[in-house]
């Protein structure tokens, strides 16, 4: 229902407005949709995966008409946003964290070559260790790309912001992207009252229903255009200076544009927003939610007879610093907060730029305190307020500052916490039982396996402790632990970030038995690559000796949740190197970590939250990624599927990729896994859902040996073959699929399987294939 806003807020405000209830990630959507940008590309990651959510919510339902296009990794989704900014419409993406670090090169090359567009950062810790909670470490990356950075404090300014964001980035004056900035989690998702635009009509009015003319953009043909030219020195050194100067012009740019939405909805953004810094002798600087919080600890000073005031800006790039030297003309102390360091700069990046604004400007009697807080996400409470100006107003008395950087917030150690080990080392006598012999076939050169009755191998310890935070009934660590069933003797584990990684270890605590190392899922082959190596390498040396080493370890990666895509490239360099390692790739169909959204390898039509079924859309609109085929083009010597529905046939698949990473290079293995909470499917029902698929051919048992493909497991010769449907229907992702508005899409994904499932057949009944 729309509402009066003058009278509602008290306010003045041109255009019909209305109250809404959402959070900082459904305001930034919620804008987008009103905009109605031409193309997002996008790669989930917390907390900001909800924007793209919240988008293919409305898409699925028909609310706008942006052409979402899921990457295979942050560094993808730049990449496609880049090239669709080139081609001359509105563009608009949302990261964190390390998702921004790893599109990291890409932003100046955005900038640098002036095509706009609007991302959303949803700041959050950069690991490691990993944290995905909200600080500014993110942000500070951002601060040297060359974008305008402008700051939301709350969800109303997400929604606001985002608005102001793309006509301050298509303004002849300044021409670049935007980068729009709240905190993860404390803006995200918190929901506050919001007023927005009642009608899309006006939010395209203010920000022009079409780009500005005269932008050069690859799609007209009658003006061909280079776009991002090799230049030499002197050229180069002009391009930074042009793009020097939009930067500096979009703060008077900025300062115009939220004046002219001021008019329209009665909010303003000034370039800095001081509260009670009229007669402020103490004042303390913060960026984004923690400036509100400050606010109420002014008041509480104020009753004191304090004067204290704060200070936050809506704009850090351009920096505001003549602004805030005249704000802080007359104050007598400032204690400046960082939510990142800057590590040896004694400091973060903010007290450092308001340091140099007032030795720019010539105040040398303003005392700065420099104090970093709230990293990983640690809450600013009104306590932590009255301490910031508790170090400016001793400061103040003393005439000087005694510790001029500082964290806030720590807590001491006690050595008497100290970590210690719960579970000790596994055995070296229990992991190698004998019991499975693997021997190659000195003809043939194939490897024979001998497995022994499956309750002989109950003794062997398994590699992960219970007690980890797996959902009921997850399917990782029942495979997991069957597949580690095949492998005798001591394993080093990485594990890509993911489900598996996280429920696993939670400082001071891990559920790993074994040696494990975690890293990025961009990078857990690279680092595994490394490891092997060093490992051979330090064994020739007769460096290892002193550890007791009896056999060499048996070096497995663990990835999933979509690993395999954003994942891909180190994966296949390390298979082209040839590294004595396994891959084991758990498929759940998704990126389960961060909140069920599609992955390559999700099927088509299946239900993820950015596949979403509306009267618009079916689900998942591509077929799934077959990465067993991808991995075995790399000619590796061993590629293998597997199941915990077939215990045998993963346990003798088990050791047979230890004897391949151990004697000839890299292993690669898939197992289909359950996740009954985001497959909609009952705890009980994951491993008659996972003999479904196997027995559907939608997922396959078989092995790529040396290039010779065998199917270890044929439904239709055992009679077992079930229709696709029959397996859809025990999943709540997929039930949409047997109502006849979907058939099409079913045919369709039927028609993909029985293709595959021709092929396979085809590549096991002719080795040369």
């Amino acid at each position: 229902m729309s509402i009066d806003i003058r009278k509602e807020m008290g306010r003045q405000g041109t255009v019909e407005q209305r109250i809404v209830y959402e959070s900082g990630n459904e305001m930034a959507a919620y804008a987008a949709h009103q905009i109605n940008y031409h193309v997002m590309g996008y790669f989930p990651i917390s907390p900001s995966t909800e924007v793209a959510q919240f988008l293919d919510l409305m898409k699925a339902n028909g609310q706008h008409d942006i052409v979402l296009i899921p990457a295979d990794g942050e560094h993808g989704s730049a990449g496609v946003c880049y090239g669709a900014s080139t081609a001359g419409g509105r563009v608009f993406n949302a990261t964190s964290a390390n998702g921004y670090l790893y599109m990291l090169e890409q932003m100046p090359v955005q900038s640098g070559t002036r095509f706009p567009m609007v991302m959303n950062l949803v700041c959050r810790s950069v690991s490691g260790p990993l944290d995905i909670h909200g600080d500014h470490s993110d942000l500070y990356f951002a601060l040297n790309t060359g974008w305008p950075i402008v700051l939301c404090r709350d969800p109303q300014a997400v929604y606001d912001m985002n608005i102001i964001a793309l006509k301050l980035a298509e303004d002849p004056e300044v021409r670049l992207p935007v980068l729009v900035a709240s905190d993860g989690y404390f803006t995200s998702h918190q929901k506050r009252r919001v007023m927005t635009f009642t009608h899309r009509e006006d939010v395209q009015k203010f920000v022009g229903e079409r780009p500005p003319e005269g932008f050069k953009h690859v799609l007209d043909r009658n003006n061909p255009i280079t776009v991002g030219p090799y230049m030499n020195e002197p050229d180069y050194i002009n391009n930074c200076y042009q793009q020097s100067l939009a930067m500096y012009r979009a703060e008077a740019v900025f300062d115009r544009i939220q004046k002219e939405y001021a008019e329209l909805t009665g909010r303003e953004y000034p370039i800095l927003e001081l509260y009670r810094m009229e007669d402020a002798d103490v004042a303390v600087f913060l960026l984004n939610s923690s400036a509100e919080i400050i606010k109420d600890v002014v008041d509480q000073l104020r009753a004191q007879g304090i004067k204290a005031g704060a200070i936050s800006p809506n704009i850090i790039r351009p920096f505001p610093a003549k602004a805030i030297t005249d704000a802080l003309k007359n104050v007598k102390a400032v204690t400046v907060g960082d939510r990142s360091d800057s590590y040896g700069g004694h400091g973060g990046n903010m007290v450092m730029e308001v340091r140099a604004a007032l030795q720019q400007y010539g105040n040398s009697t303003t005392l700065v305190i420099s104090r970093i807080y709230g990293l990983g996400g640690k809450d600013f409470y009104a306590e932590d307020g009255l301490k910031m100006f508790e170090f400016a107003i001793e400061a103040m008395d003393k005439g000087f500052v005694e510790k001029p950087y500082d964290y806030h917030g720590i807590t001491a150690g006690d050595p008497d916490k100290a970590p210690k080990r719960v579970l000790e080392p596994m055995k070296y006598e229990d992991l190698k039982t004998g019991l499975i012999t693997v021997t190659q076939d000195e003809t043939t050169g194939k490897v024979n396996v001998r497995v022994p009755p499956l309750r002989s191998l109950t003794k062997k310890p398994k590699r992960i402790a219970p007690g980890h935070g797996a959902c009921p009934g997850c399917g990782i660590f029942s495979g997991l632990e069957l597949f580690f069933k095949g492998i005798e003797g001591d394993i080093v584990a990485l594990f890509h970030t993911g489900c598996a990684m996280v429920v696993t270890t939670g400082y001071p605590y891990s559920a790993h038995k074994a040696t494990y190392i975690h890293n990025l899922f961009q990078n857990g082959a690279a680092t595994m690559s490394g490891v092997v190596e060093m490992f051979h390498e330090r064994k020739r040396r007769g460096e290892l000796d002193e550890f007791g080493l009896k056999d060499d370890f048996t070096f497995v990666m663990i990835t999933g949740d979509g690993g395999m895509d954003i994942g891909m490239g180190p994966a296949i360099g390390a298979a082209l190197r040839n590294h004595r390692m396994i891959i084991l790739e758990y498929d759940n169909e998704g990126y389960m970590n961060t909140g069920a959204q599609l992955s390559y390898s999700t099927p088509m039509g299946h239900r993820t939250s950015t596949s979403n079924v509306g009267k618009h859309q079916g689900g998942k609109v591509f077929h799934h990624k077959d990465t067993a085929q991808i991995m075995a083009a790399t000619n590796i010597p061993y590629v293998f599927t597997g199941s915990e529905a077939s215990p045998v046939d993963l346990v003798r698949k088990g050791a047979k990729a230890q004897w391949y990473a151990q004697n000839v290079g890299m292993v690669y293995g898939k197992i289909l896994i359950t996740c009954p909470l985001n497959w909609l499917s009952e705890d009980k029902d994951g491993a008659d859902i996972i003999d479904y698929a196997v027995n559907t051919c939608f997922f396959p048992l078989y092995e790529v040996e040396r290039g010779v493909t065998t199917i270890t497991y044929n439904p239709e010769e055992k009679g077992k073959r079930v229709p696709v449907g029959d397996w859809l229907k025990m999943m709540g992702k997929t039930k949409h699929l047997s109502k006849p508005e979907y058939a099409e899409t079913l045919r369709e994904f039927e028609n993909e399987i029985e293709r595959r499932w021709n092929m396979l057949k085809a590549k096991h009944e002719n080795p040369y294939l």
